[in-house]
Order: C-alpha cells, then structure tokens, then sequence
C-alpha cells in the first residue's frame, strides 16, 4: 500500500475548497490508487460550515 499524501486545504468550508476537495479525494488529482489525508483549514467564524463538507 502507498504512503498517504498529506494534503492541507485552506478555506476549505469555501465554494473553491468544497469543489477541490471533492476532486482530490475523487482520486483526480494524485490518481485513484493514491491515499490522501486531508488537512481541513478554516477560520473560526466558518468552523460549522466546514462540518457539512
């Protein structure tokens, strides 16, 4: 099994990290056989939202 790659998204609750997001775990990104580990980053006013992602 690969090593994770370590991913950090900032303003990830945003409209441009909620549609990122989707592509990197989606496998687009590093290719479908690579395990990601996301690292979700988001200011403290937005922390709820980031809940829904």
């Amino acid at each position: 099994m690969k090593t994770p790659i370590r991913v950090a998204v900032t303003g990830a609750a945003g409209n441009i990290g909620y549609a990122l997001l989707f592509r990197i775990a989606n496998g687009d990104l590093f290719g479908p056989d690579q395990p990601v580990a996301l690292q979700l980053l988001e200011i403290t006013p937005a922390m709820k939202a980031l809940e829904g992602v």
